[in-house]
């Protein structure tokens, strides 16, 4: 195919998308198709229990659900003995033989988008929602959407009603966005939020503003009983670094901005170069990947006394290692394997190197922006792992839809890097589980496996403690013993809302065939992706 055609091809997508998203998906999100029950009475007989507090592996168990609740939790045996059947509770109108297979909490992401075929990444909510599901993603904090408000909180509605097939929703709108507009004074903050309370928020997400905006607008959200978190904006760090906003009432953090910048010892500002400008992409993805060096050292004094101001305060934070992943090493994340079935062809067409969309920085990164971020990763691994050894409360977001980030991936992806920073394996599914609950207040509700909590609930076939990758949708290749030859195990196996079962291999196969026929339409060939964007000046490729 000729440069020439391919252009064609790009400019066929994105015109295609755009003239059917008032017919085709839109922001219309379809009525429930998928899922059992809820039945009356559901056991899942003899699975291994990671119940999301921290303690160790339990089992064999039945687990008995009953309106969408736990009602019995009962251990049955022990590993390697046959099960005494006088040992196990009464059957259920549905059982699940579940011998061997692990159970775990639902997930809780707490940063997601959901992003529309309006948006730049020109996807559907039920693409969105399904790959979380999927993902064992069962709750999600959502932290803005160009739909807005209430739309949120209708789609919030839907969700804990089960009319649509998605995660439970707790929605964060937007404050104040990059630039000024209907919110330039401390009276028209408190109005914002005010506004936002009547749309539906649960709680707000902040980027950034003058100084008595910004505290006028975490005074109302605390009035009005709103929880709040933060993406500390570097157009505003100077005077709002996470040590100000938490002063303020803030109660959590998104990523890490404002985090090194508390920990300035001999400087107040960033050190920019004299060229650099905020809105070039590479600009500034580049010169983040510089910033922790810039701070105090660790386990210095200052460094210290941080940590301990915001142990003080029970403030949060979500880390979101895995967007930024792609900045350690882009060739890695641009051809991961579950883009060829599992990533839209207008959301990978979004990645591309451009310099009007955000997050798509890719103008000429090389090996020393590359070895800055793995630096930068080193450091800020250690303090957040610090922070939950302190007792710290770190949970897990993903803010998918951005730089090679894959809905749901992301967020595997996320519990790995938490890995990586040190956290034992069981630590980090109590990140993903109960702290993720804690976080959002709803842990009378969801994040462990007790009685009384509500049913949201995964059943994995491998065990993801000795391999987190066995979560990710798209599995892991190992060697099958017996056989001699690579097989591919993993996936979740079943996800389990409000009691509501859905097939986690139903899923998959819904998201690749919703991948397919957009490439069928787009006529981009199965198992591949537009390259577009790509190819160098002058270049033929058959």
């Amino acid at each position: 195919m000729t440069r020439k055609k391919r252009n064609h091809l790009w400019l066929a997508l994105c015109s295609c998308a755009l003239a059917l998203a008032p017919t085709a998906y839109g922001q219309v999100i379809a009525e429930r198709a998928e899922g059992e029950g809820p039945f009356d009475s559901l056991v899942l007989r003899g699975g291994y229990l990671i119940d999301g507090s921290g303690a160790p592996t339990q089992g064999p168990v039945d687990i008995v659900i009953k309106g969408g609740r736990i009602a019995e939790i009962v251990s049955v045996g022990a590993p390697g003995l046959a099960i005494d059947p006088a040992n196990r509770p009464e059957g259920g109108v549905r059982e699940i033989d579940v011998t061997g297979r692990y159970i775990l909490p639902g997930f809780v992401n707490l940063h997601g988008h959901i992003h529309s075929l309006e948006s730049g990444q020109q996807v559907p909510p039920e693409y969105i929602f399904k790959l979380w599901l999927a993902h064992g993603i069962t709750t999600v904090r959502e932290l803005g959407n160009g739909s807005g408000a209430k739309w949120t909180a209708d789609a919030a509605r839907s969700s804990a009603n089960n009319e649509i097939t998605a995660p439970r929703i707790y929605p964060y709108p937007v404050f104040r966005g990059w630039s000024a507009g209907e919110v330039d004074t401390p009276a028209d903050a408190r109005a914002k939020i005010r506004q936002l309370k009547r749309d539906g928020a649960k709680g707000v997400k902040f980027f950034g503003a003058p100084e008595e905006i910004l505290w006028a607008g975490l005074d109302e959200a605390k009035k009005q009983g709103l929880k709040t978190t933060m993406h500390h904006a570097q157009l505003d760090v100077a005077h709002a670094d996470v040590l100000d906003t938490s002063a303020h009432g803030l109660g959590s953090m998104e990523h890490w901005y404002g985090l090194p910048e508390a920990l300035f010892e001999d400087r107040v500002l960033q050190d920019y170069p004299v060229d650099y400008v905020y809105q070039n992409e590479q600009h500034r993805f580049g010169e983040a990947g510089r910033l922790w060096k810039q701070a105090a050292k660790p386990g210095s004094e200052l460094w210290n006394s941080v940590t301990q101001t915001l142990l003080e305060r029970n403030f949060s934070i979500i880390p979101t290692f895995t967007i930024y992943m792609a900045s350690r090493d882009w060739m890695r994340s641009r051809r991961a394997e579950w883009h060829d079935e599992y990533t839209m062809p207008t959301l990978w067409s979004f990645f591309r190197p451009d310099r009007n969309a955000h997050g798509s920085y890719w103008f000429d990164w090389g090996t020393e922006q590359e070895v800055a971020w793995r630096e930068n990763y080193k450091l800020w691994m250690r303090f957040i792992n610090g922070y939950k050894n302190a007792g710290g409360k770190v949970g897990v977001g993903e803010d998918a839809g951005y730089i090679y980030s894959t809905y749901g991936f992301g967020y595997i992806q996320e519990l790995e890097l938490l890995r990586e920073a040190g956290f034992h394996p069981l630590e980090v599914i109590r990140s993903a589980t109960l702290m993720g609950a804690q976080i959002l207040g709803a842990e009378d509700d969801i994040g462990s496996i007790q009685v009384g909590k509500k049913a949201d609930l995964i059943v994995v076939g491998e065990n993801p403690l000795a391999n987190l990758k066995v979560l990710y949708a798209s599995g892991h290749i190992k060697l099958n013993s017996e056989t001699g030859e690579p097989e591919r195990v993993g996936g979740v196996d079943i996800v389990i809302k409000d009691g509501i079962i859905y097939d986690g291999a139903a899923l998959r196969a819904d998201i690749k065939a919703m991948v397919a026929a957009e490439k069928e339409r787009l006529g981009v060939a199965p198992g591949a992706m537009p390259i577009v964007g790509f190819e160098l000046k002058g270049e033929e490729t058959e």
